[in-house]
């Protein structure tokens, strides 16, 4: 379940000191707990839709990672190690590759998916929804394993998300930031 924990507002820093194998995420300081693992219909539709990515962009610049992959998401003038914000989104897409480094991806990544958990669904669809916004995020795409659906915001030219479309099991789903790219959904829930 997905939950801030009760402490102090945390940097980059001592996110990177957190124990070994522990899994949080850092949104404006504030630690949330990503136990439990995801269950085994969210690591079935992870693969499917990281294996669509990865097949499509092999060869290509853009570059895609399944979590545990982090994004950091500084504020402006703020040094790395100082940034508030570490996001662990289950499928990244990167296309200036000048954002990734050994340590993961520091800026908007171009593309991101979160597959909805029981206890994600307000952070993914409040949270990080209102933080890809803001961080300048192209395209976020929120899967809803038990509905088969998938819902899909783009960037628009003011900043702000505007719905492209909700997608069931029958559809066939664009990428718009890659336009000779779709995705037919009847694969992720195969």
């Amino acid at each position: 379940m997905k939950m801030p924990l009760e402490q102090s507002k945390l940097t980059y820093r001592q996110y990177l000191r957190w124990p070994e194998g522990a899994r949080i995420e850092l949104i404006d300081g504030n630690v949330y707990n990503m136990t439990p693992a995801p269950s085994r219909m969210h690591q079935k539709i992870l693969m499917a839709l990281s294996s669509r990515f990865e097949a499509h962009l092999r060869g290509k610049t853009c570059e895609v990672y399944p979590a545990p992959f982090d994004v950091r998401l500084p504020k402006p003038g703020v040094a790395d190690e100082d940034t508030d914000t570490v996001v662990q989104p289950d499928i990244t897409v990167v296309c200036d590759v000048s954002k990734l480094d050994d340590r993961g991806c520091k800026g908007a990544p171009d593309l991101v998916v979160e597959i909805i958990s029981p206890g994600s669904l307000k952070l993914d669809i409040s949270t990080k929804k209102s933080l890809y916004e803001s961080s300048g995020v192209k395209e976020y795409w929120i899967v809803y394993p038990s509905e088969k659906i998938v819902t899909i915001y783009t960037l628009s030219a003011s900043g702000k998300y505007e719905l492209l479309e909700s997608y069931s099991v029958d559809d066939v789903i664009p990428v718009s930031i890659f336009p000779d790219f779709v995705i037919h959904a009847n694969e992720i829930w195969a």
